[in-house]
């Protein structure tokens, strides 16, 4: 297991988007899992996004009916249990701060919300068929990371490696984050876009829309300037 627990990265911005969305997505959880079994799962069919309805305008139980077009936003809020939350948002912890530091909190939650789009829809476009609602934000939270590896390839990244043993490393960025883009990419291709309930190509769909739009964004306006008009701290150079 290769888990990141934190980066040496500063920020001038004091990241209150990326909290809100830390707060909204743990709120949610909640109160599906007060639900009951029964209650969170009705709520996942009923809020997650199911690319068959999506696809043939055909709802698997009208009781539960919600438009496509809402789940797809709804969708990105809700987790599977536990271990799903607070995995993503700790990774969303990790790399939003920073992200959220060059665009700022409106255009990220834009471009936060647009990622989790990107994401539905390469996981739509490969597997149309699929009667399993998809929910949680890793598909918003890979277009994070898509565009952290961008603006930070050489930021230091504390992984924590759980295998055999347990120690704690120190790797570039673009290490971490080109090797766990590597692997859902691997995943997504020689096993299933949804292996073992995770959406591999929700991932990869996240990951490049990200890394295409910050590459592009970075061309246009640079690396940015602090509130107070001195540099931030980039290191985009590989």
């Amino acid at each position: 297991m290769f888990i990141p627990i934190r980066d040496d990265v500063p920020t001038a911005r004091k990241p209150y988007l990326t909290v809100s969305l830390i707060v909204v997505n743990s709120l949610i959880f909640l109160y599906s899992y007060s639900l009951g079994a029964k209650g969170f799962q009705l709520f996942t069919f009923q809020y997650g996004f199911i690319p068959f309805e999506f696809v043939s305008s055909e709802e698997l139980i009208p009781q539960l009916a919600a438009s496509p077009y809402l789940t797809a936003f709804t969708s990105m809020f809700m987790h599977g249990g536990w271990l799903h939350l607070i995995g993503n948002m700790l990774f969303l912890w990790i790399y939003g701060n920073n992200v959220e530091d060059y665009l700022g909190p409106l255009k990220f939650l834009i471009f936060y919300v647009v990622s989790g789009l990107a994401a539905i829809g390469l996981y739509t476009l490969f597997g149309p068929h699929s009667k399993v609602p998809l929910v949680g934000a890793s598909g918003a939270i890979a277009g994070v990371m898509g565009a952290y590896i961008v603006l930070h390839p050489r930021a230091r990244i504390t992984v924590l490696i759980v295998f055999f043993f347990i120690q704690f490393i120190v790797l570039p960025a673009k290490v971490v984050l080109g090797v766990w883009f590597f692997i859902q990419l691997l995943m997504s291709v020689v096993g299933s876009s949804t292996g073992g309930g995770v959406a591999y190509m929700a991932h990869v769909g996240g990951f490049l829309f990200g890394w295409l739009l910050l590459r592009l964004l970075v061309k246009i306006r640079g690396r940015g300037l602090t509130p107070s008009g001195g540099r931030r701290v980039y290191r985009m150079d590989w």
